[in-house]
């Protein structure tokens, strides 16, 4: 089973969005026959079937095993990943791209966050095939109590950001050596629960 299945087809994701079927999904961390599924989640064999069959279609779950019970053919099934990620492009977005100028910022910090989930998502299917995948991650709380100290923080952090750009930066097209994406976000943290 793999970690992460990356759902880039419309019809993956049509096949996936059902409640039943993310139901069955969340069963399906072992492999488990319809009659079994159908006892959990208290339905028929045959409507449980009837969803197996099109998440099997889709490639989302995996027939594992068979075997026969009283002349009939019981199939096994198990999921394909630990978790489905639906590809930020299937929506798409909503409205015009005009926005008022203090969304500005969000709506570039939406796109961003969507290219992240779309590399983190491909990275994912390469780890399945056997391939180590390199990354770092950080994360900070801060605290800016006034509008003087974020310019401070904000002509400090691009300082050090263009620093690295500068000193770690690809400096012609075919450079040799790894290519990573350095991103640095902010954004104001809920509070509230």
């Amino acid at each position: 089973m793999q970690d992460v299945f990356y759902i880039e087809s419309v019809e993956q994701a049509i096949s996936l969005l059902k409640p039943m079927r993310l139901e069955i999904l969340q069963l399906l961390d072992k492999p488990r026959t319809c009659p079994e599924l159908g006892e959990a989640l208290g339905e028929t064999a045959q409507k449980i079937y009837y969803h197996i069959k099109a998440l099997e279609h889709a490639g989302l779950i995996v027939k594992t095993a068979e075997k026969q019970v009283r002349g009939a053919i019981e199939g096994y099934y198990q999921a394909r990943a630990r978790s489905y990620w639906l590809a930020p492009q299937l929506v798409g977005q909503v409205g015009s791209s005009g926005s008022a100028q203090d969304q500005t910022s969000l709506r570039v910090l939406l796109s961003l966050t969507e290219e992240i989930q779309s590399d983190v998502g491909h990275l994912a299917q390469k780890t399945e095939m056997g391939q180590e995948i390199a990354s770092l991650s950080l994360s900070a709380y801060i605290q800016l109590p006034d509008v003087n100290r974020r310019i401070e923080f904000l002509q400090e952090v691009q300082t050090v950001f263009q620093q690295l750009a500068i000193k770690y930066g690809d400096q012609t097209e075919n450079a040799a050596g790894d290519h990573f994406r350095l991103v640095l976000v902010c954004y104001p943290k809920d509070t509230e629960p």
